[in-house]
């Protein structure tokens, strides 16, 4: 092949290699402006530059070396065959080998070749792992067959991204948003486009994978492709018309196809179903071509050019740019590598000793250094370039995991509490009959009549108003106001955190487990979680190919972080039906291992699909798992469960008791509560097929049906008359009768023997009648009387404490007394029945259906509460759905009096709009009708709700910046100094660098001005953003494990400065409500036991740039600390405070170490350097 062939097949194989590493890079799609896409478009032309001259100029010289070696070694060996031809007298031309080393040195080495099997080479080992966005660790043995790590465990389970963190939101995928007029303000039309997905089919089933013409892609509805509808209410309150443009989610057919598109597709194309860049082609056409019904003003914003995130215009319309970013949203991106570099190492160093190293080859050559060395060299140039690669992919993964790990930012807090907090307080709820929104809010959530509480008020002021029941536990909102409102409120509150009764927090749930780690790290004795089945109706966003692995990828990585919040006698139960039942056991036994196994529990449901192909499922499980089941099974409380019924028996108690009913009246109340749960069970039994008669007697209840009789006693346990029962605040107790009898098995002859004292067959005397009663036909369960001293429970002393229940006369034969609290739990079954409606339920709360898909019912999630954690303990749902599990710990509260608190996680638009107003109606009422409470029957509760940034918003907040001293790295000229430093920067510190200062990655310079530190985030799903204020001061908290004891109000000061004799500025404080300087305090106690106070405060003078400006506000930080705070950071073992923080730089002396780094554990602590080593924490590590 001539030389001109062999260059020209170089540079092909060359363009085939740039076009991978551009695809690689994440450069061959200028049209994605969002998240790492937009940081590396930025630097395309210095990557470009790398790519296209410094790859090739490094694989030249490479080569360059190894051939002159080559040359060098054949001339050496021709020159030996020459001199030895000529010594033995021979014509060396007439020697074979002297020919075949001339006609070597004459071919010379072939760069061009050698160069092209090199991209070869490369191309097909990094194609291998790269896919659509990701790198999936599949471990090739050889092409089509790969490998799974074993180190000789009986059982191995292994899945396609088990080494990879899952990023993806479903939230994307359902609802992507976006505002044509994003700058509107009160009044005026956001214009709001609303993609949104109206079906979305499963791909292949089972372990089949998609084909090519099977992958799922995004389709315009063809039936009803798009709707105007009033939206959402802006943050101004105000609705206006939105656009919704519907979508499917399935694989695409070849009616799908328009003409018009057909046409410009090759023939090849069109024999095929439409790709997912046709059809997102046919939809801009559809919804603003001349046919499309869309209004026209609608159409003029959409067809305007779609300005990138850089503020360049493209030179596509709005529209376009918009789908763009909604379909390749959800088709890329989907995981993280933990150890990319790692993995990619190993994975090179098999690939050339197993494919590319023949060893028959190399044996064949061993002898011929000649031929062996152009081979060596090629490896060596294919293990160089591969290593640089894979350093610079690393620093791509690397850095997208540590943006995916850091500790994400509070966006918002805020607390609801019911109006009984505000009893003494009464100043603050004036403020709140003025705040339209939260009473918009009472009226939707509670349908209390707001002028009623006006009138009350201003008729019999606060108190009367907050001593009736519907009012005293509607829960304020602080959302709804400004900031200096809450914080005079939460200045309120002593034991903030010991107050709170639940945290919701808005939020994927691997970061929120992610930022609470330190705060409740083996506190949370029980968790729920009730995950997307992964079934056709609540699928996760899944790669195409990677459904199950996804899912498995999802579920193992949160349950490892649930593991440390869990102590060891603490339990986890996770619902799940058959689709992903298998791969959920091995990552609960991955995790927890599997003798932590503590049971499968099998959900028998009421349905029945008559539709069925062969059997009706009706069961779906929950395993169950501990920490430690040996520690958790030394409680002999854990995994049993109350009997049917006794919950809601007790919360009829708890609701009745207050008002010291008649005995006969409670009774009457309890018989109306047993004849309301047998109609409910025969309703949904009938509801779904089932023959009411057949199946009662399988009533949960029945049980405890004989439960009927009450009776009042007081804190000393004696039974008090119900007309003294209000007097002395006794408590109500159900019981039920219960045969005395002696076992009938053979006895000891003492039980007949009526002058010993173990004599079963006495007649005791009737207290009314003065009568004898007959015995037990047995006799009875316990002798009659005892001797002095002994503590042997007895008939008598039975009847002393009012155990025994007497008949209206001495015929019937006296029964005892079982009472309901003490044996109100069975052993748990593996099996049980549970036809409790969800749906109903919420339905009820709400006044409409289909909130929610598939709401678990509150008594169902109390049943594993119940079986796992105590009256004070912690439960969490990082999956919080509708609010299942918040409701039920409100309920059991309500029932037993209880101090359970709840943790709930929840990312989607539901969060707003079911999660948190479910709970907030839980809280006032555990009866509804119609969205509408039947009674008042709320509890004291206080909320505690969170808003954090995104993975998302991470990636959205960075911005780059490039040094003088990196400039001159890119200014210069191919084949200077310089190259050598270029290649390292871009390879491996090019991300990092040029990203320090960016707000998501901590800009500690920002910490001059506290409350003024912003983040853009991204709404739920779509492209909209808003600017807002960090809470730092809640961020910090969680960082450091606070338990918050105190967090006061801002305080202003005055200050009159002055220099001292040294030029030290000195500083005099008053306090002012107008003061440029002001001070928080956050006190409270960390996780090692010690007092923390938090001073947080602006630094005026810097920030206006005023002469010894920190000078100036350090001298008014030393005033207020010693003066206003009494702190003078003494080493005093009196000394309340244990550790103290600060922002700003300050002359309070923070010891180092030998090194010069802040000692982690110092008295006093820069804020700013604690909060960027908890931050980061863990973010390097390979999990």
């Amino acid at each position: 092949m001539s030389n001109a062939t062999q260059q020209l097949k170089a540079q092909q194989r060359r363009q085939k290699f740039a076009d991978l590493l551009r695809e690689m890079f994440q450069l061959n799609q200028p049209e994605l402006d969002f998240g790492l896409y937009r940081i590396m478009h930025a630097r395309k032309d210095d990557i470009n530059r790398f790519i296209d001259q410094d790859l090739p100029r490094i694989t030249q010289e490479a080569f360059s070396q190894y051939a002159s070696q080559d040359q060098a070694q054949l001339e050496a060996e021709l020159e030996e065959h020459i001199k030895s031809a000529k010594g033995l007298g021979m014509d060396p031309d007439a020697i074979p080998k002297v020919q075949e080393l001339k006609q070597q040195l004459q071919g010379g080495f072939d760069l061009a070749r050698e160069e092209g099997e090199v991209y070869d080479a490369l191309v097909t080992f990094f194609s291998r792992y790269y896919n659509e966005g990701d790198f999936l660790s599949r471990r090739v043995y050889k092409d089509g067959t790969y490998a799974i790590p074993y180190q000789g465990e009986e059982v191995v389970l292994h899945w396609a991204n088990k080494d990879q963190y899952y990023i993806k939101s479903s939230e994307t995928l359902r609802d992507y948003s976006f505002r044509l007029n994003p700058d509107a303000g009160p009044g005026e039309d956001p214009m709001r486009v609303h993609f949104k997905l109206v079906d979305a089919e499963a791909g292949a089933k089972d372990n089949n994978k998609e084909s090519t013409d099977s992958r799922r892609v995004f389709v315009l509805d063809a039936e009803n492709p798009f709707e105007l509808i009033i939206g959402e209410a802006t943050e101004y309150g105000d609705q206006h018309t939105e656009l919704q443009c519907r979508f499917v989610f399935r694989p695409a057919t070849e009616s799908d196809w328009t003409e018009a598109e057909k046409k410009k597709a090759t023939a090849a194309a069109q024999k095929k179903p439409p790709t997912q860049d046709a059809l997102r082609a046919i939809a801009e056409e559809r919804l603003l071509g001349a046919a499309s019904d869309v209004p026209e003003y609608w159409k003029s914003a959409l067809a305007k050019s779609y300005r990138k995130a850089d503020g360049k215009q493209a030179d596509y319309s709005m529209l376009a740019g918009q789908l763009n970013n909604y379909t390749k949203k959800n088709l890329f991106d989907y995981f993280i590598h933990k150890d990319l570099g790692g993995f990619l190492t190993r994975e090179l160093d098999f690939y050339i000793k197993n494919e590319l190293l023949d060893w028959n080859d190399i044996a064949s050559l061993k002898n011929d250094t000649a031929r062996l060395a152009p081979l060596v060299s090629k490896i060596e140039v294919i293990r160089s370039l591969g290593e640089k690669l894979i350093a610079f992919l690393s620093q791509l993964e690397n850095f997208q995991k540590k943006l995916w790990l850091k500790k994400k930012f509070v966006t918002q807090t805020d607390y609801c509490l019911t109006l009984d907090y505000f009893q003494g307080r009464t100043e603050l709820l004036d403020k709140v009959l003025t705040n339209d929104r939260q009473l918009q809010e009472w009226e939707w959530l509670y349908k209390v009549d707001i002028e009623e509480i006006k009138r009350i008020r201003d008729a019999e002021g606060w108190v009367a108003v907050l001593d009736k029941p519907e009012f005293r536990y509607m829960m304020l909102d602080t959302s709804f106001f400004e900031c200096s409102f809450k914080a005079d409120i939460l200045a309120g509150l002593e034991e903030l955190d010991k107050s709170c009764d639940g945290l919701l927090i808005h939020s994927e749930n691997f970061q929120a487990l992610n930022l609470i780690q330190e705060s409740y790290k083996s506190k949370v004795k029980c968790v729920y979680i009730d995950p997307p089945y992964n079934t056709a109706s609540s699928s996760i966003p899944y790669k195409n190919d990677y459904r199950h692995s996804a899912w498995a990828t999802l579920m193992n990585d949160r349950i490892e972080r649930l593991s440390h919040l869990l102590p060891r006698d603490g339990a986890i139960f996770v619902s799940i039906d058959k689709a992903e039942r298998t791969v959920l056991e091995h990552v609960m036994d991955a995790v927890f291992g599997e003798d932590n196994k503590v049971e499968e529990l099998i959900w028998a449901m009421n349905t029945n699909n008559s539709q069925a192909p062969n059997y009706s499922t009706n069961h779906e499980y929950v395993l169950v798992y501990a920490k430690d089941r040996v520690k958790a099974e030394q409680d002999f409380s854990m995994f049993r469960e109350p009997k049917p019924g006794y919950e809601e028996i007790m919360l009829l108690v708890g609701e009745i008791n207050p008002s010291y009913p008649r005995l006969s009246d409670a009774q009457k109340e309890l018989q109306n509560l047993f004849r309301k749960h047998k109609k409910e069970l025969r309703e949904q039994l009938e509801e779904e097929g089932y023959d009411w008669d057949a199946e009662k007697s399988n009533d949960p209840w029945k049980g405890i049906y004989n439960y009927n009789k009450m009776e009042y006693r007081d804190a000393d346990g004696k039974i008090v008359d119900e007309s003294l029962a209000k007097e002395v605040g006794a408590k109500l107790l159900v019981w039920r009768e219960d045969n005395i009898s002696m076992p009938a098995t053979k006895q000891a002859d003492s039980t007949r023997d009526p002058a010993h004292l173990n004599y079963r067959y006495y007649n005791p005397v009737h207290p009314a009648t003065g009568k004898t009663c007959p015995h037990p036909k047995s006799g009875w369960k316990f002798p009659y009387d005892r001797a002095e001293g002994s503590d042997r429970k007895t008939f008598k002393t039975l009847d002393a404490d009012g155990r025994i229940s007497w008949g209206d006369d001495e015929s019937k034969i006296p029964q005892l007394k079982r009472y309901l609290h003490e044996v109100e739990s069975n052993i748990s079954k593996s099996i049980f029945s549970d036809y409790s409606d969800g749906e109903k339920q919420t339905s009820a709360m709400f006044g409409r259906s289909g909130m929610f898909l598939a709401p678990k019912h509150a008594d169902f999630v109390s049943r594993f509460i119940l079986q796992a954690a105590k009256e004070n303990s912690i439960i969490l749902d990082c999956f919080g759905g509708s609010g299942s599990t918040a409701h039920a710990v409100i309920k059991l509260n309500k029932a037993d009096n209880g101090k359970r608190k709840y943790i709930l996680v929840e990312m989607g638009a539901y969060f707003d709009t079911v999660l948190k107003p479910r709970v907030m109606k839980a809280v006032y009422s555990q009866d509804w009708r119609a969205g509408s409470p039947i009674k008042y029957t709320g509890v004291s509760h206080v909320i505690k709700t969170l808003r954090l940034e995104s993975y998302e918003d991470a990636l959205g907040n960075l911005e780059l910046s490039r040094s003088g001293m990196h400039g001159q790295l890119f200014g210069a000229e191919d084949g200077d100094s310089f190259d050598s430093a270029r290649e390292s920067y871009i390879l491996n510190y090019m991300l990092e660098v040029e990203t320090r200062g960016s707000r998501s990655l901590l800009n500690a310079r920002k910490f001059v001005e506290p409350t003024e530190y912003k983040l853009d985030v991204r709404s739920a799903g779509g492209d909209e953003t808003k600017s807002v204020n960090v809470d730092l001061l809640e961020t910090f908290n969680y960082l450091l494990g606070l338990e918050v004891e105190h967090i006061a109000a801002p305080i202003h000061f005055e200050a009159e400065l002055n220099q001292g004799e040294y030029g030290r500025w000195q500083a005099k404080v008053k306090r002012s409500e107008n003061g440029k300087w002001w001070f928080r305090t956050v006190y409270g106690t960390n996780r090692s036991g010690q007092q923390v106070l938090v001073v947080w405060r602006n630094l005026p003078s810097v920030i206006d740039g005023e002469a010894d400006g920190i000078q100036k506000d350090n001298a008014v930080l030393d005033a207020v600390l010693i003066e206003k705070l009494s702190i003078h950071l003494t080493e005093s073992q009196d000394d309340e405070i244990d550790v103290l923080y600060v922002n700003g730089d300050h002359n309070i002396n923070i010891p180092r170490s030998r090194k010069g780094e802040p000692m982690e554990h110092a008295r006093i602590q820069l804020i700013e350097e604690a909060f960027h080593r908890l931050m980061f924490a863990d973010t390097e590590a390979v999990h």
